[in-house]
Parts: structure tokens; C-alpha cells; sequence
């Protein structure tokens, strides 16, 4: 009996380490695990020869489970039934009978019970969460059954294709799949998440983190709102509209006729040297976007129209706010400063809870460098838009509002806009 028992032990933890490793290879981040390959230590070599077919791989740990999980059947069905017959010492042959109907029922529902908890449903809840250490962990053990289980796995993958090839005219595991957009994001997030609160990100990571970001940001989260474009209406003289060059320093301004709701183009810099009399001589046509529109599609409509401003309209097609190539570039690459850009926009820390900031500042760029949990939503992308969404008015200098734990005060506003804000945190 301390036979049998010891049996069925080492048989639910062999079924509980097979079907582990089997879940732990495809819930691991595939990025992690290439990653690991190129440490160029005994371990990298095993991760090596263990994924380099995962057919083959996953067939082992199969056929190693099943293996365990007939053992088991076998022995804890024989346990079961000397126990029950040594319960009941019963000679009467239609009692008998209805007994062991009993027993085998009891067998299997007992058998079924234990398997799925003990070899089942916990190991691969545990090999799920702790898929990446587990998986580099006992990569060893898996590769010494890897190899043991090798001449029959590849008699099963065998099989396997002939059936697939015959049958359903399909390629067998000839061609390893890399790791996808998601596994990279997932891993680019855990190294940010590993990082203390007074460490910076490192430029590639926060690269590779824009890049897979890239493809969802909206032209409305990219633009320079319209309250900020300098533009002139195009009646304004040329020599206003020089003198405006000089003042801003941009290469080029908008115009628009009656309002900026009404954009009709816009003038080089370049242009002025051609002394024209009126701006009609040197309009240059525009470029219109749908502030939904995804900044990579608007990066490509400008290129094709050898553009490099569009003007970023809302659903009822008023003028949003504007948009260049370089905000679009900026979105990747970070922020691109040239002579021409605007003063710093002020970011001070006077302790961990209170904060003096811009309200120009981007919500999650905040969240992100001082971790601090502002809420984030699709309805504003600044630090302003946030107070406004949640007061529903236009703070005035000196006003307050509590959202959540943050108390939020308006220090400076001016043109129905707010500048600067102090904020500070009330945690329990």
C-alpha cells in the first residue's frame, strides 16, 4: 500500500510537471524566451534545442503526461478497489454485483477528481502566471525528457502530418512563427513596470514602446490645437504677414477667410521673396484630415501629396487645430526642438505629493514620469482637457476641483484657457 501510494504521488507530479511545461510554453512571452536564447549560458542552449521545433516539444510533454496519467489510473483504480473490497467483505453475488458497479463509478469519479486538481487545473494556473521563470527554470528536467520521449514524438508528429497533409492539405510544423506585436508590448511594459520611481526609461525602450504605439494614436492626440496656430486672414497685407514670419519664425502660416474655421491654404516664407502683392499670389493648397484619422494613414496622405502640414478639421468640419510631419515624427521619436519651438512648458516637483505643472501637459506623460495615477480617457490627452472635462466650465484663476484623491488649483489662466496648475495629492 506505501508502494502504491508513493506511486500515485510521483505520478501526479510528473502529469502536473508535463502538463505545466506544456501551458508555460505557450503563455510565455515569446520575446523573453529569444531573449534568454542569446545569454550564450548552458541554460540559453537547453531553451534552444527545446524550442527549435515546437511540435516536437509539445508532443514530449504530451506523450510524458499521458504516460503518467495511465500509471496513475491504473494504480489508484487498484487502490481503490482493495480498499472497497476489504470495506464491504460482501459474498452475495447480486450485492456483489451492484457493488462493483459502485466501486468502478467511485474509481472514476474519485480518480477524476484528484487528477484535475492536483495534476490539472493548479499546475496550469501556476505555470500560466510564472510562465517565463518556470519555463528557464526547470528547462533542464524538460530537456532530459525531451530527449527521452524523442524517437516517439517523432513517430506521433509523423503520423500527424501524413494526416494533415492527406487529409487537409496543410504543412505540418514546418515554419516557426516569431514573437507577435502584443509579446513585445507585453514585454517593453514588464521592463518599465521593473523599474524604480526614480529611474528614467531608457531611449530604446521607450523607442520600441512609441513604435507600438504608433499605429493607434488619433491625428487629434498629435495636433497643435486650434487655439495655438498662428494663422492670418487672407486680406491681411504682405507686409503684416512678413512681419509675422519674422516674429514667430516659422516657415509657414495658415490662412483663412472670415474665421479659422475657414482654412483656404496656407503661405511659404520662401514665397515672400517673390514679392508678391497680395497672398492670393502665393496660397498653396491644404491638406484637410479628420481629427479621428490615425496619424500613420496621415503621414502617408501627406506624403503622397508631397505636403508637410494638414489641418486637422472636427466631426462638424471646423478647424481642430493643425498638424506636421514633424509632430507626426515626434510621436516616435519624442520631442524634436528647434530654435522656433516655444519656452519649456513647467514641470516642478515640491515633494511627492504636490506637484506645479503646465496644463499643457500631456495626461499620460505625467502618469508616466512622476507615477502619478491622473485619470486617462479617449475625451482629452492634456492635464487641461482633464479639469475641463470633469468641471464642465472654464476654471478661472484661483478655482479648485477635487477629483478623486487630487485637488486641483488653478494658478494661472488666460484667454479662456488654462496655464498653469498646482497639484496635490491626498492619499489615505
Amino acid at each position: 500500500m506505501e508502494n502504491q501510494g508513493l506511486i500515485i504521488l510521483l505520478s501526479l507530479l510528473f502529469s502536473a510537471f508535463f502538463s505545466g511545461m506544456e501551458i508555460a510554453y505557450v503563455s510565455a512571452n515569446k520575446v523573453h524566451i529569444e531573449i534568454e536564447k542569446k545569454q550564450k549560458n548552458f541554460i540559453s542552449k537547453i531553451l534552444s534545442k527545446l524550442t527549435h521545433k515546437p511540435s516536437k516539444f509539445i508532443a514530449s510533454m504530451l506523450i510524458g503526461n499521458n504516460i503518467a496519467l495511465v500509471i496513475y489510473g491504473l494504480v489508484m483504480g487498484d487502490a481503490i478497489m482493495t480498499f472497497f473490497e476489504g470495506l464491504l467483505p460482501i459474498q452475495n453475488t447480486l450485492i456483489q454485483f451492484l457493488i462493483t458497479d459502485a466501486k468502478i463509478f467511485s474509481q472514476t469519479l474519485i480518480s477524476t477528481f484528484v487528477i484535475l486538481f492536483t495534476a490539472e487545473f493548479f499546475p496550469k494556473v501556476f505555470f500560466q502566471i510564472y510562465a517565463n521563470n518556470l519555463i528557464r527554470f526547470l528547462a533542464l528536467p524538460a530537456y532530459v525528457f525531451y530527449q527521452l520521449f524523442h524517437p516517439l514524438a517523432l513517430f506521433v508528429m509523423w503520423i500527424s502530418d501524413v494526416l494533415l497533409i492527406k487529409f487537409f492539405n496543410i504543412e505540418g510544423d514546418k515554419i516557426q512563427l516569431s514573437f507577435t506585436k502584443v509579446e513585445l508590448g507585453d514585454y517593453i511594459n514588464e521592463q518599465m513596470e521593473d523599474l524604480n520611481e526614480d529611474e528614467e526609461v531608457d531611449s530604446e525602450i521607450q523607442f520600441f514602446q512609441n513604435a507600438l504605439e504608433f499605429s493607434e494614436v488619433k491625428a487629434r492626440e498629435a495636433m497643435v490645437p486650434r487655439n495655438e496656430v498662428v494663422a492670418v486672414e487672407i486680406n491681411e497685407a504682405i507686409l503684416n504677414v512678413i512681419q509675422l514670419f519674422t516674429k514667430t519664425g516659422y516657415s509657414k502660416i495658415l490662412v483663412y477667410k472670415e474665421n479659422k474655421d475657414n482654412i483656404v491654404g496656407y503661405v511659404h516664407s520662401f514665397d515672400m521673396f517673390k514679392r508678391p502683392k497680395t497672398i492670393n499670389d502665393v496660397l498653396i493648397p491644404v491638406v484637410f484630415v479628420p481629427e479621428t484619422l490615425l496619424i500613420k494613414d496621415a503621414l502617408n496622405t501627406l506624403i503622397k501629396k508631397k505636403k508637410s502640414i494638414c489641418v486637422v478639421i472636427d466631426e462638424y468640419g471646423g478647424t481642430s487645430g493643425i498638424m506636421t510631419v514633424e509632430d507626426i515624427v515626434e510621436e516616435l521619436f519624442g520631442e524634436i526642438e528647434d530654435e522656433h519651438d516655444p519656452v519649456m512648458l513647467t514641470e516642478k516637483k515640491i515633494n511627492d505629493q504636490h506637484f506645479i505643472f503646465s496644463a499643457r501637459l500631456e495626461v499620460d506623460y505625467i502618469n508616466e514620469k512622476y507615477k502619478i495615477d491622473l485619470p486617462e480617457s479617449d475625451q482629452y490627452e492634456t492635464l487641461s482637457g482633464l479639469i475641463v472635462h470633469h468641471s464642465e466650465d472654464i476654471l478661472e484663476k484661483g478655482n479648485q476641483i477635487k477629483i478623486g484623491d487630487l485637488l486641483f488649483t488653478v494658478k494661472e489662466a488666460s484667454n479662456k484657457r488654462l496655464d498653469l496648475v498646482e497639484l496635490k495629492m491626498y492619499k489615505d
